[in-house]
């Protein structure tokens, strides 16, 4: 459905192209590509070494993998346990004349909140050059299982990059726990986890030309 309303508005969804930063050469743009040239993570839930950017084989998403991030209250977690966050910091090549936005976003995890006890997935992302948009996820206590979270911007709302610029993408999640009515001996936790240690967070992008 939202591919087929981007179409119709006369947008393209995006071909990626992936460029790491760091010592070397650097890899050539391809010119009909958005390139990710670097990305810098920190943050409570993404500690230096545990989030890693990829890009679908398609060229329509790049995802982020978490290693590390949950949150958690319950015997033997201190208070700062009970939020985690990441925020991620992209360089992004847009190809000449395009510009690109967010068009939505998929999170993944592992949650077993006890009964009395919530948690809370927020997330937002900022374009260099326009506001921040952000969207908030609650779990009610007595749950445990997997857990997947959809944000779609519609149409008539996408926020694109700024024109002939290069423009950052800021991205930040948050992680949170609230202990509520639980039993004072319960455990519970959120997190963008799994039993492999790995969950990917997918980001789904579009493109115009810009006027």
């Amino acid at each position: 459905m939202v591919l087929r309303a981007l179409a119709a508005a006369g947008v393209a969804t995006s071909l990626f192209g992936w460029s790491a930063s760091g010592a070397g050469a650097a890899t050539p743009r391809p010119p009909d590509r958005i390139v990710v040239d670097s990305v810098a993570a920190n943050g409570t839930g993404c500690p230096q070494g545990t989030a890693a950017v990829a890009v679908s084989p398609d060229g329509s998403a790049f995802s982020v993998t978490y290693s590390n991030y949950l949150a958690q209250v319950g015997p033997g977690s201190a208070p700062a346990d009970s939020r985690k966050n990441c925020q991620l910091d992209l360089a992004v090549h847009v190809p000449g004349g395009l510009t690109y936005a967010i068009v939505s976003t998929q999170y993944n995890g592992f949650a077993s909140l006890a009964p009395g006890a919530s948690g809370t997935q927020r997330a937002s992302y900022h374009l260099q050059g326009n506001a921040a948009t952000s969207k908030t996820h609650n779990f009610a206590g007595g749950f445990t299982g997997d857990w997947q979270t959809t944000d779609t911007v519609p149409v008539a709302a996408l926020v694109f990059a700024p024109c002939g610029q290069e423009s950052n993408l800021d991205i930040n999640t948050e992680l949170q726990v609230d202990p509520g009515t639980s039993s004072p001996g319960a455990t519970s936790f959120l997190g963008m986890d799994s039993t492999n240690g790995t969950v990917k967070t997918v980001y789904h992008v579009a493109l115009k030309k810009c006027q």
